[in-house]
């Protein structure tokens, strides 16, 4: 199984862009796993909020394959618990030869188009993070995930 991360936009913070790699390269212990960067767009503040949503998700979907199963990082997804995760995970291993892909959007979310295109949307909190710190907060779940199924001791029930 082949999993990418895909982002719009680099990570601007040095230190966070140093402990995604950390567990980026801790993923890859488990599986083949990427992360692509779609370049943020030029002259995005001559752009309304809605324009930009909308260049960004025409590039964003001309990064997927058409058998791509697609996973938003989005505030109105399904929330899980590290093992519920894991269980998900681990049924889309099992029944899915397609690469899955998760996707986490610049700052204003998705367009309607790239809404159409998922068929998961998933939440990592209620709370509101910026689209920087969820990058962190997802490569460490996957990882907390993959280590639940494979047994290992990093993920604690408590």
């Amino acid at each position: 199984m082949k999993v990418t991360l895909l982002l719009v936009g680099k990570t601007v913070n040095k230190h966070l862009d140093a402990l995604i790699e950390d567990y980026v390269q801790r993923i890859r212990h488990y599986l083949a796993f990427d992360v692509k960067i779609i370049p943020e767009l030029k002259s995005a503040k001559n752009l309304s909020i809605e324009q930009q949503k909308e260049k960004e998700g025409d590039l964003i979907l001309m990064q997927l394959k058409s058998n791509d199963y697609l996973i938003l990082l989005d505030e109105r997804g399904t929330e899980f618990r590290s093992v519920d995760f894991a269980s998900f995970l681990s049924k889309q291993f099992l029944v899915s030869s397609k690469q899955i892909v998760f996707l986490i959007g610049g700052p204003y979310g998705f367009s309607p188009n790239v809404y159409n295109r998922c068929q998961k949307m998933l939440s990592l909190s209620q709370m509101t993070f910026s689209h920087q710190m969820i990058r962190l907060l997802f490569t460490e779940q996957l990882y907390r995930a993959l280590s639940i199924m494979h047994n290992e001791p990093y993920h604690h029930e408590g």
